[in-house]
């Protein structure tokens, strides 16, 4: 499929679901005055509906969550995730590795280890916007958004991202994006990686986070 650049603005945004969600997926819910969730699309794999990628000390990982065996074309408010191995320490202890010396990591950590401890979830998007909850808590960030009731093709008035947000498309697609530099813990062997996932920016960058979006 080919993807044109996105060059015009509406008023509302349209979202996938998503895992600890790029930072791209955040500078929507911030620049928009309106969004919408999509939960009835044909579920996508490998996109961030259920991964993230971190920076680690070699670069990008990429943290999948394991997902019940499902049908080819299941919707993603269907999508069920999978316990049969502990994905959530494993996360978390991926989550230290990369964090641990970022300036921020110890202020945020009990935020998120819940997730990873405590909290179990039977659906993706029920974890996924638990945990968009928190986030956007903590960026003190208020969007006004809602959740597809059913799929449709195309929206008018929206601008459709459902695809666009994707590690599979390149950001220069996007043009009202911009990835703004900040320091991240093992840039010096790599260099500055941008549209990790938020927690990336949060863990580094703490109360002035909202200003990187």
């Amino acid at each position: 499929m080919k993807y044109e650049k996105l060059k015009t603005m509406n008023n509302t945004v349209l979202l996938p679901s998503a895992y600890l969600a790029p930072i791209q997926h955040y500078s929507k819910l911030k620049n928009y005055s309106d969004c919408i969730i999509e939960h009835h699309e044909h579920f996508a794999k490998q996109t961030y509906r259920s991964r993230c990628d971190v920076y680690s000390p070699n670069g990008i990982l990429t943290l999948s969550i394991p997902l019940v065996k499902r049908n080819h074309r299941q919707c993603t408010k269907d999508i069920k995730i999978s316990y049969e191995y502990d994905w959530q320490k494993l996360h978390w202890r991926s989550l230290e590795s990369c964090y641990r010396r970022s300036p921020f990591f110890e202020y945020f950590e009990d935020d998120f280890l819940p997730f990873y401890t405590d909290k179990k979830f039977d659906f993706l998007i029920d974890l996924n916007e638990s945990m968009q909850q928190e986030i956007l808590k903590l960026l003190k960030l208020k969007p006004n958004y809602t959740f597809s009731n059913e799929y449709h093709k195309t929206y008018e008035g929206a601008d459709d991202f459902r695809s666009l947000i994707s590690p599979k498309i390149s950001l220069t697609k996007d043009t009202s994006f911009v990835s703004n530099p900040y320091m991240q813990v093992f840039e010096t062997r790599h260099g500055f990686i941008p549209n990790l996932s938020i927690v990336d920016l949060l863990f580094n960058q703490g109360s002035r986070s909202l200003e990187n979006i």
